[in-house]
């Protein structure tokens, strides 16, 4: 019986430290390899019965320069009143800006900040936000988070919805946070406080 017991315990323990490695693994597999060919997704969304949701909180800093030499946002698109608006309704902006882990424009880049923002409103500065944050270094490297709000320029604070995102973030959904440190006529550093749900 005691033999049978030694066996057991030896068995559960080899089972446990299987169990401990795999867990410390996935981080590694999960942020910057992720399979995300069809016939993965659709495994993992077969396991997703199985998985935890948790909350991940992130910091960073977004600069978005329009005036620069080298620019980060350009103007593609206005309506032929838009110069006459106080507003600048109509005025439509694409931007590739650095995400960085300090509000120095020298600090260590993680990521790009993708998408357009536009003039939407007539009567008040305001902003219609389409954005990704695409991670490509630290614990995300290879995931993204798609973000769709407003972003009202009189407010300290703006606040957008996550909708979803990829690699370590399928399924997300959270807040973002932002609000401009420091502004040079058209250019901005913004900080980003990022609360999301993902598996």
């Amino acid at each position: 019986m005691d033999q049978i017991s030694t066996k057991m315990k030896t068995t559960l323990l080899i089972a446990v430290l299987w169990w401990v490695v795999a867990m410390m693994a996935m981080p590694i597999l999960a942020h910057g390899s992720i399979d995300q060919s069809p016939e993965a997704v659709k495994k993992w969304f077969k396991e997703l019965g199985h998985a935890k949701e948790k909350l991940t909180e992130l910091h960073f800093y977004v600069h978005d320069t329009v005036t620069a030499k080298n620019p980060s946002a350009i103007l593609v698109a206005q309506a032929n009143t838009t110069s006459k608006s106080p507003t600048m309704f109509g005025a439509t902006y694409v931007f590739d800006d650095p995400m960085t882990v300090g509000p120095e424009p020298s600090s260590k880049v993680i990521g790009r900040a993708h998408g357009v923002y536009s003039s939407v409103s007539k009567e008040d500065a305001s902003l219609i936000v389409i954005l990704n944050l695409a991670f490509n270094d630290g614990q995300f490297k290879g995931s993204t988070l798609s973000v769709l709000g407003s972003y009202p320029l009189s407010q300290k604070y703006k606040e957008m919805p996550i909708l979803g995102g990829s690699g370590a973030f399928r399924l997300a959904r959270g807040i973002v946070t932002a609000r401009a440190i420091a502004t040079d006529g058209l250019n901005e550093i913004i900080e980003f406080h990022v609360l999301v749900l993902h598996y």
